[in-house]
């Protein structure tokens, strides 16, 4: 699978280009934020179809970013933004037995039942894997998923050596917990302030918060 080459940003135009500039050049910066998203519909709707936790906060994770122009960034070899079409999520497999995990990933797909079903046989392919890689390479315009499914969090950061030109968003997953009767999930994202502002990244994670409240999409197919 090729996806088009990345759209270039029309610097004229673009009412975040002085900010794109300070944070890529002058200060260059990453940020992030850690949430507790009430996930108590969206585990009650994954018990009633039967579908499987991981892949469908992948998708729901995909599904936000790809709506959103400023997490589907990267930047062309003259160092200016471009947008892709679409990016696909990377996503981390754990090897029990080696106590490894390995990195994967499949390409988004809005069609949730055809996700879910690429997801769920990557994980069953993967699960015995000994390479940190064990798959295609990816893609220059995947974005990258983990999951810490023993741990709940407050907080959480990525600390990326030399990656100032990293633009693509980091999720990491948490174990979900309960409090006041509901259950939470935490989720923890690493933004580059040259990519997106505050307000970009709350109405991402307004975006993700409102499809694990809706989950009417777990019952499709």
């Amino acid at each position: 699978m090729t996806d088009p080459a990345p759209s270039p940003i029309d610097l004229a135009t673009w009412p975040r280009r002085e900010h794109f500039e300070h944070y890529r050049d002058v200060v260059p910066c990453t940020y992030a934020a850690t949430v507790d998203v009430d996930v108590t519909a969206f585990v009650r709707a994954l018990r009633e179809h039967g579908r499987k936790t991981y892949p469908a906060q992948i998708w729901a994770l995909a599904t936000a970013v790809n709506r959103h122009p400023e997490f589907r960034m990267t930047l062309l070899p003259d160092r200016s933004p471009a947008v892709w079409d679409v990016v696909h999520p990377g996503f981390t497999v754990f090897n029990p037995d080696r106590e490894t995990f390995s990195a994967v990933w499949v390409p988004y797909d809005p069609d949730f039942d055809a996700f879910h079903a690429a997801v769920t046989e990557a994980l069953v392919t993967h699960r015995g894997a000994t390479a940190m890689f064990p798959g295609p390479p990816a893609p220059p315009n995947a974005f990258d998923v983990s999951s810490l499914p023993r741990t709940t969090f407050s907080g959480f950061t990525i600390q990326v050596g030399d990656g100032w030109d990293h633009l693509l968003p980091i999720f990491t997953i948490g174990r979900h917990h309960e409090r006041d009767g509901r259950t939470l999930m935490p989720l923890a994202v690493q933004v580059h302030h040259a990519a997106a502002d505050g307000f970009h990244t709350s109405r991402l994670i307004s975006d993700v918060e409102q499809l694990l409240a809706e989950p009417s999409w777990l019952g499709v197919g």
